[in-house]
Protein backbone atom coordinates (compact mmCIF):
# COMPACT_ATOMS: atom_id res chain seq x y z
CA UNK A 1 0.00 0.00 0.00
CA UNK A 2 1.11 3.55 -0.73
CA UNK A 3 0.33 6.77 1.13
CA UNK A 4 0.52 10.27 -0.31
CA UNK A 5 0.86 12.97 2.35
CA UNK A 6 0.97 16.71 1.73
CA UNK A 7 1.79 19.81 3.71
CA UNK A 8 -0.93 22.50 3.57
CA UNK A 9 0.32 26.11 3.50
CA UNK A 10 2.46 26.79 0.48
CA UNK A 11 1.96 23.27 -0.85
CA UNK A 12 -1.66 22.13 -1.15
CA UNK A 13 -3.22 25.55 -0.42
CA UNK A 14 -3.29 28.55 -2.76
CA UNK A 15 -2.03 32.03 -1.87
CA UNK A 16 -5.28 32.67 0.04
CA UNK A 17 -4.60 29.64 2.28
CA UNK A 18 -7.49 27.75 0.68
CA UNK A 19 -7.94 24.55 -1.31
CA UNK A 20 -9.08 25.40 -4.81
CA UNK A 21 -12.18 23.74 -6.23
CA UNK A 22 -9.96 22.09 -8.83
CA UNK A 23 -7.74 20.47 -6.20
CA UNK A 24 -10.69 19.47 -4.03
CA UNK A 25 -12.55 17.83 -6.94
CA UNK A 26 -9.44 16.07 -8.23
CA UNK A 27 -8.43 14.70 -4.82
CA UNK A 28 -11.95 13.51 -3.98
CA UNK A 29 -12.09 11.68 -7.31
CA UNK A 30 -8.75 10.01 -6.61
CA UNK A 31 -9.65 9.11 -3.02
CA UNK A 32 -12.88 7.56 -4.27
CA UNK A 33 -10.77 5.44 -6.63
CA UNK A 34 -8.77 4.15 -3.68
CA UNK A 35 -5.83 6.54 -3.36
CA UNK A 36 -4.57 6.86 0.21
CA UNK A 37 -4.14 10.58 0.87
CA UNK A 38 -3.81 12.77 3.95
CA UNK A 39 -2.10 15.93 5.16
CA UNK A 40 0.55 17.03 7.66
CA UNK A 41 0.51 20.63 8.85
CA UNK A 42 1.67 23.03 11.55
CA UNK A 43 -1.96 24.12 11.90
CA UNK A 44 -4.43 23.00 14.57
CA UNK A 45 -7.65 21.23 13.67
CA UNK A 46 -9.57 24.47 14.35
CA UNK A 47 -8.21 26.00 11.17
CA UNK A 48 -7.14 22.88 9.23
CA UNK A 49 -10.58 21.29 9.67
CA UNK A 50 -12.33 24.25 8.09
CA UNK A 51 -9.80 24.48 5.28
CA UNK A 52 -10.23 20.77 4.55
CA UNK A 53 -14.04 20.84 4.67
CA UNK A 54 -15.40 19.10 1.58
CA UNK A 55 -12.27 17.00 1.13
CA UNK A 56 -13.20 13.39 1.84
CA UNK A 57 -10.16 12.38 3.89
CA UNK A 58 -10.39 8.87 5.33
CA UNK A 59 -7.05 8.73 7.13
CA UNK A 60 -5.65 10.53 10.21
CA UNK A 61 -4.23 14.04 9.84
CA UNK A 62 -0.87 15.05 11.30
CA UNK A 63 -1.40 18.39 13.08
CA UNK A 64 0.88 20.95 14.74
CA UNK A 65 4.02 19.41 13.26
CA UNK A 66 3.17 16.01 14.74
CA UNK A 67 2.06 17.09 18.23
CA UNK A 68 -1.44 15.80 17.45
CA UNK A 69 -2.78 13.13 15.12
CA UNK A 70 -6.50 13.43 14.50
CA UNK A 71 -8.88 11.02 12.76
CA UNK A 72 -11.43 13.07 10.76
CA UNK A 73 -13.88 10.18 10.33
CA UNK A 74 -13.91 9.05 13.97
CA UNK A 75 -13.58 12.65 15.22
CA UNK A 76 -10.96 11.79 17.82
CA UNK A 77 -7.28 12.37 18.55
CA UNK A 78 -5.20 9.22 18.13
CA UNK A 79 -2.04 10.87 19.49
CA UNK A 80 -1.50 13.80 21.89
CA UNK A 81 2.10 14.75 22.75
CA UNK A 82 2.28 17.02 25.81
CA UNK A 83 5.18 19.03 27.21
CA UNK A 84 6.53 18.31 30.68
CA UNK A 85 5.42 20.94 33.22
CA UNK A 86 9.06 21.83 33.93
CA UNK A 87 9.74 22.45 30.24
CA UNK A 88 6.65 24.66 29.86
CA UNK A 89 7.67 26.67 32.92
CA UNK A 90 11.23 27.04 31.58
CA UNK A 91 9.97 28.32 28.21
CA UNK A 92 7.66 30.85 29.88
CA UNK A 93 10.56 32.04 32.06
CA UNK A 94 12.81 32.44 29.01
CA UNK A 95 10.10 34.49 27.30
CA UNK A 96 10.35 37.04 30.10
CA UNK A 97 14.14 37.13 29.86
CA UNK A 98 14.11 37.63 26.07
CA UNK A 99 11.11 39.96 25.85
CA UNK A 100 9.08 37.51 23.76
CA UNK A 101 5.37 36.72 23.83
CA UNK A 102 4.17 33.37 22.41
CA UNK A 103 0.85 31.77 21.68
CA UNK A 104 0.61 28.80 24.06
CA UNK A 105 -1.57 25.81 23.15
CA UNK A 106 -3.16 23.60 25.80
CA UNK A 107 -5.32 20.48 25.92
CA UNK A 108 -8.08 19.85 28.44
CA UNK A 109 -9.03 16.28 27.64
CA UNK A 110 -9.77 16.45 23.92
CA UNK A 111 -10.49 20.20 23.91
CA UNK A 112 -7.76 22.59 22.78
CA UNK A 113 -7.35 26.21 23.83
CA UNK A 114 -4.81 28.91 22.92
CA UNK A 115 -3.56 31.47 25.42
CA UNK A 116 -1.44 34.61 25.09
CA UNK A 117 -0.40 37.52 27.29
CA UNK A 118 0.60 40.23 24.77
CA UNK A 119 0.37 40.86 21.04
CA UNK A 120 3.78 42.44 20.52
CA UNK A 121 3.75 42.96 16.74
CA UNK A 122 1.43 43.29 13.77
CA UNK A 123 2.11 39.73 12.63
CA UNK A 124 0.75 38.36 15.92
CA UNK A 125 -2.33 40.58 15.63
CA UNK A 126 -2.93 39.40 12.06
CA UNK A 127 -2.40 35.77 13.13
CA UNK A 128 -5.03 36.09 15.86
CA UNK A 129 -7.50 38.12 13.77
CA UNK A 130 -7.39 35.67 10.86
CA UNK A 131 -8.03 32.67 13.09
CA UNK A 132 -10.86 34.38 14.94
CA UNK A 133 -12.59 35.86 11.90
CA UNK A 134 -11.91 33.15 9.30
CA UNK A 135 -11.97 30.01 11.45
CA UNK A 136 -13.94 31.04 14.55
CA UNK A 137 -11.09 30.06 16.86
CA UNK A 138 -11.17 31.21 20.50
CA UNK A 139 -8.14 32.73 22.22
CA UNK A 140 -7.63 33.26 25.95
CA UNK A 141 -5.94 36.45 27.13
CA UNK A 142 -4.10 36.13 30.43
CA UNK A 143 -1.57 38.25 32.31
CA UNK A 144 0.24 35.09 33.45
CA UNK A 145 0.64 32.06 31.18
CA UNK A 146 1.51 29.85 34.17
CA UNK A 147 -2.02 30.29 35.55
CA UNK A 148 -3.81 28.69 32.60
CA UNK A 149 -5.52 25.31 32.95
CA UNK A 150 -4.64 22.23 30.91
CA UNK A 151 -1.65 20.35 29.56
CA UNK A 152 0.70 22.51 27.50
CA UNK A 153 1.42 20.99 24.09
CA UNK A 154 2.93 23.75 21.94
CA UNK A 155 4.39 27.25 21.82
CA UNK A 156 4.26 29.39 18.70
CA UNK A 157 6.39 32.55 18.39
CA UNK A 158 5.97 34.95 15.48
CA UNK A 159 8.58 37.72 15.32
CA UNK A 160 11.75 38.99 13.63
CA UNK A 161 14.56 36.52 12.99
CA UNK A 162 16.98 38.48 15.18
CA UNK A 163 14.60 38.37 18.15
CA UNK A 164 13.80 34.66 17.84
CA UNK A 165 17.25 33.27 16.97
CA UNK A 166 18.65 33.41 20.55
CA UNK A 167 15.57 31.60 21.90
CA UNK A 168 15.85 29.02 19.13
CA UNK A 169 19.48 28.39 20.05
CA UNK A 170 18.65 27.79 23.71
CA UNK A 171 15.56 25.62 23.15
CA UNK A 172 17.14 23.52 20.39
CA UNK A 173 19.77 22.51 22.95
CA UNK A 174 17.19 21.01 25.31
CA UNK A 175 16.89 17.26 24.53
CA UNK A 176 13.27 17.03 25.72
CA UNK A 177 12.15 19.63 23.17
CA UNK A 178 11.90 19.92 19.41
CA UNK A 179 11.72 23.18 17.47
CA UNK A 180 10.74 24.32 14.00
CA UNK A 181 12.25 27.65 12.92
CA UNK A 182 11.30 28.98 9.50
CA UNK A 183 10.25 32.02 7.49
CA UNK A 184 6.57 32.92 7.25
CA UNK A 185 5.54 32.38 3.62
CA UNK A 186 2.77 35.01 3.96
CA UNK A 187 4.93 37.79 5.48
CA UNK A 188 8.38 38.92 6.56
CA UNK A 189 8.42 37.43 10.06
CA UNK A 190 9.71 34.08 11.25
CA UNK A 191 7.98 31.28 13.11
CA UNK A 192 9.53 29.49 16.06
CA UNK A 193 7.44 26.52 17.14
CA UNK A 194 8.32 24.50 20.22
CA UNK A 195 6.93 21.10 21.20
CA UNK A 196 7.79 17.72 22.68
CA UNK A 197 10.81 15.85 21.31
CA UNK A 198 8.42 12.92 20.84
CA UNK A 199 6.55 14.89 18.20
CA UNK A 200 7.43 15.87 14.64
CA UNK A 201 6.07 15.50 11.14
CA UNK A 202 8.60 12.68 10.87
CA UNK A 203 7.18 10.81 13.87
CA UNK A 204 3.66 11.44 12.55
CA UNK A 205 4.52 9.88 9.18
CA UNK A 206 6.22 6.91 10.89
CA UNK A 207 3.12 6.43 13.05
CA UNK A 208 0.89 6.25 9.98
CA UNK A 209 3.26 3.82 8.28
CA UNK A 210 3.37 1.47 11.25
CA UNK A 211 -0.28 1.62 12.29
CA UNK A 212 -1.81 1.40 8.83
CA UNK A 213 0.82 -0.75 7.10
CA UNK A 214 1.94 1.59 4.31
CA UNK A 215 4.89 0.18 2.39
CA UNK A 216 5.71 3.37 0.48
CA UNK A 217 5.12 6.99 1.45
CA UNK A 218 5.33 9.97 -0.88
CA UNK A 219 5.49 13.40 0.79
CA UNK A 220 4.83 16.85 -0.71
CA UNK A 221 6.21 20.01 0.90
CA UNK A 222 7.47 23.56 0.51
CA UNK A 223 9.16 24.81 3.69
CA UNK A 224 11.86 23.92 6.20
CA UNK A 225 9.39 22.43 8.69
CA UNK A 226 8.69 19.78 6.02
CA UNK A 227 12.25 18.41 6.20
CA UNK A 228 11.34 15.99 9.04
CA UNK A 229 8.41 14.68 6.97
CA UNK A 230 10.76 14.24 4.02
CA UNK A 231 13.14 12.27 6.27
CA UNK A 232 10.42 9.69 6.95
CA UNK A 233 9.20 9.42 3.34
CA UNK A 234 10.38 7.08 0.60
CA UNK A 235 9.73 9.69 -2.09
CA UNK A 236 10.14 13.44 -1.53
CA UNK A 237 8.40 15.91 -3.85
CA UNK A 238 8.75 19.69 -3.62
CA UNK A 239 6.45 22.25 -5.22
CA UNK A 240 8.33 24.74 -7.43
CA UNK A 241 7.81 27.58 -4.91
CA UNK A 242 9.55 25.57 -2.16
CA UNK A 243 12.54 26.74 -0.13
CA UNK A 244 15.83 25.96 -1.87
CA UNK A 245 16.96 23.65 0.94
CA UNK A 246 13.84 21.53 0.51
CA UNK A 247 14.21 21.41 -3.27
CA UNK A 248 17.78 20.15 -2.85
CA UNK A 249 16.57 17.17 -0.81
CA UNK A 250 13.65 16.28 -3.09
CA UNK A 251 13.45 13.58 -5.75
CA UNK A 252 11.18 15.67 -7.96
CA UNK A 253 9.90 19.23 -8.33
CA UNK A 254 6.31 19.77 -9.50
CA UNK A 255 4.04 22.75 -10.19
CA UNK A 256 3.62 25.51 -7.63
CA UNK A 257 0.92 25.65 -4.96
CA UNK A 258 -0.75 28.41 -7.00
CA UNK A 259 -0.96 26.02 -9.98
CA UNK A 260 -2.67 23.09 -8.20
CA UNK A 261 0.68 21.34 -8.47
CA UNK A 262 -0.02 18.45 -6.07
CA UNK A 263 -3.44 17.61 -7.51
CA UNK A 264 -2.25 17.79 -11.12
CA UNK A 265 0.75 15.58 -10.37
CA UNK A 266 -1.44 12.94 -8.70
CA UNK A 267 -4.00 13.07 -11.51
CA UNK A 268 -1.25 12.53 -14.05
CA UNK A 269 0.15 9.67 -12.00
CA UNK A 270 -3.19 7.89 -11.66
CA UNK A 271 -4.46 8.60 -15.16
CA UNK A 272 -1.12 7.96 -16.85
Amino acid sequence: MQLYISDLDGTLLDRNAEITEYTKTALNRLIAKGMNFTVATARTYSSAGRILAGLNLQLPIVLMNGVLIYHPVRHEYEVINTLADADAEKIISLCGEHGLSPFMYLMNGSVMSTAYSKLTNQAMKDFLDERVQKYGKAFIHTDNLTETEGDVIYFCFLDDYEKLAPMQEILSGMPSLKTAFYHDIYGDEWYLEVFSAEASKESGVRYLREKYGFEKITAFGDNLNDLPMFAAADERIAVSNAAEELIKTSHRVIGANTEDGVAKYLEELYNG
